[in-house]
């Protein structure tokens, strides 16, 4: 293998290219990286940072994964659900706010109670946040887990326009470690290109820096991105959560993951270019200042964190979490503060879509 370092404003890169690109350590090239991960995202997507406010729906979940705080058979956690009126109240303050999108997140269920109800709050949301600013009211991001192409379609129809669903990792092995066995890649992998199908714009992800993942396994999911026709990708760093089965998995220190959790943000601005590349509240979690350097890596959207305060702390997927004290007032001003500081700009009062997404449809 090659040890000269790729040319980083080609157009095409290998695997081994990005191996390398994930791989920098010196400052010199972890610079070379963010700056040109930069100019490729000024290029393709502008300097404008969309934020999506964030309702961490519902704690509930069917599944068991082996990483995550909110998993079925962790017993410590107070199970809660929000109710529809107050899911409004956050669509009408985004609204208030000139934030173009939202987003709903839950724990994944598939009862029709479940799906009725999030139909439900998607029509109120177009009903409630259509105006002159919003003619066809607020965009909308859900993240649920894995539906039928049946229930992906119902969502769609009542107003939802992108999901996103992390596959974790691409790699098996690894994901065989990080799920139960009735979950699979291969699943998961269905749900994306049904979701494709139907048209919504598609996002997926991975956690960087997990127990026994290799360089190797971060390139292939980047390219993973790219043979899947990803629109939107939300990654972070992993994080472990000591209620969990890999709570004392052994991992890399904190200032490693975040950065390779940055070169890894880079690494897929380098390599998908237009795609819509989230700046995570896990980098801040483990960096004060990760929400800034992921947007100065090539990020693009930030999601503010809009949940009720009265269960904002029982959504906690990993410890360590920011913002649970704030409300979302002081949640906007400090993100609006941050944006402002590395000279980018917020876009309000537009959906800002993936441009990948809108070359795709025309």
């Amino acid at each position: 293998m090659s040890t000269t370092f790729p040319d980083l404003k080609q157009a095409n890169f290998s695997k081994q290219d990005i191996i390398a690109i994930l791989g920098a350590t010196s400052d010199d090239k972890i610079e070379a990286v963010r700056s040109a991960a930069q100019n490729v995202l000024l290029e393709n997507c502008g300097n404008k940072v969309y934020f999506r406010g964030l309702i961490e729906f519902s704690n509930i979940c069917r599944c068991n994964c082996y990483y995550c705080g909110i998993r079925k058979s962790n017993q410590n956690v107070m199970r809660y659900e929000v109710n529809t009126e107050d899911v409004l109240d956050v669509a009408r303050w985004c609204v208030n706010q000139g934030y173009g999108s939202m987003v709903i997140q839950s724990g994944e269920r598939r009862s029709e109670r479940f799906i009725s109800k999030i139909t439900e709050i998607l029509k109120l949301i177009k009903q409630e946040t259509t105006c002159e600013e919003l003619p066809q009211g607020l965009g909308i991001t859900l993240s649920v887990g894995e539906q039928t192409p049946e229930t992906y379609k119902r969502f769609f129809d009542a107003g939802a326009h992108r999901y996103l669903l992390r596959i974790e990792t691409t790699n098996p092995d690894l994901f065989a470690k990080l799920h139960p066995p009735e979950q699979t890649p291969e699943t998961r992998i269905a749900c994306l290109r049904s979701l494709r199908e139907i048209g919504y714009q598609v996002g997926t992800g991975v956690m960087i820096g997990l127990p026994e993942q290799t360089l190797e396994d971060l390139a292939d999911d980047i390219l993973f991105f790219k043979r899947e026709d990803i629109d939107m990708i939300g990654m972070g760093p992993f994080i472990p959560n000591e209620e969990t089965p890999l709570g004392q998995a052994p991992c890399s220190t904190a200032q490693e993951r975040v950065r390779l959790a940055l070169l890894m943000i880079a690494a897929t601005r380098l390599v998908l270019k237009d795609v819509n590349i989230a700046s995570t509240t896990a980098l801040q979690a483990l960096d004060p200042e990760g929400r800034e350097k992921g947007l100065s890596f090539g990020a693009n959207i930030m999601m503010p964190l809009m949940t009720p305060q009265n269960v904002r702390e029982k959504y906690l997927l990993y410890p360590g979490k920011p913002g649970l004290q704030q409300d979302s007032s002081a949640v906007h001003a400090d993100l609006e503060k941050r944006i402002k500081s590395i000279g980018r700009e917020i876009g309000y009062n537009i959906w800002g879509d993936s441009p990948h997404f809108r070359k795709g449809v025309k």
